[in-house]
């Protein structure tokens, strides 16, 4: 029995979405048991995706996840039919930055910008929103409302960020933070490589062990 299966797969068509989308992942993504990757999905290097993580595409896409970001336990990714942001000339429902850390339980969706080397905390919620550099969004807190949080901002524990009054009115991440946030990003970029040589093997979108990319198409079943 596979206890490490995952699902990749193409989101269905529908009115909104007409055609089918496959995930692209690098190679050197790992991604932990029970998962689902699904549709219009870029993962970048050495991202870690830990078990029982769902990034649905389904409904508003496309969805992109930068280098070294590391996607932690429950994590859900999904996003609002025909609403995206602009990044770089380009339509996301979601963008993720690099070295991005989403603790356990937060829930990322669409439409939202979360830029290079933010945290966002357990449990916490970030939805319509645009998150600058270096944001620290703490447990229990859900930042909305179409806002913008300026480059390395804190929002405090349980917080609801839900108007640009607000956003503008937060402080600067202590200094404690930011240490955290470093560290959290070390210890999560050892996995894709470490979990990868203790199962020997990458995972592939079938849901087995083998030799492939994880974008195979499943042909080298027996």
């Amino acid at each position: 029995m596979n206890v490490n299966a995952v699902f990749i797969g193409s989101n269905p068509v529908t009115s909104f979405i007409p055609y089918s989308y496959f995930p692209q992942i690098h190679p050197s993504v790992y991604i932990g048991p029970f998962t689902s990757i699904i549709g219009a999905v870029f993962i970048r290097e050495n991202v870690f995706i830990a078990p029982s993580t769902t990034i649905r595409a389904d409904e508003g896409y496309p969805f992109y996840i930068g280098r070294n970001t590391n996607i932690q336990d429950g994590v859900i990714f999904h996003g609002l039919k025909g609403q995206r942001i602009s990044v770089k000339d380009r339509l996301y429902s979601i963008y993720v930055g690099d070295r991005v850390s989403c603790a356990h339980g937060c829930t990322i969706h669409g439409p939202c910008f979360i830029g290079n080397n933010c945290f966002i905390g357990f449990n916490a919620i970030v939805f319509d929103a645009i998150l600058e550099e270096g944001v620290y969004v703490s447990a229990n807190a859900v930042v909305t409302g179409g806002v913008t949080v300026a480059k390395n901002k804190f929002v405090p524990p349980g917080a609801s960020i839900d108007s640009q009054e607000k956003a503008d009115a937060l402080s600067i991440a202590p200094a404690d933070k930011e240490a955290f946030v470093e560290e959290v990003q070390r210890v999560n970029s050892e996995f894709p490589p470490s979990y990868s040589l203790l199962f020997g093997k990458n995972r592939c979108s079938c849901g087995l062990a083998c030799d492939r990319p994880v974008s195979c198409t499943s042909n080298h079943r027996a």
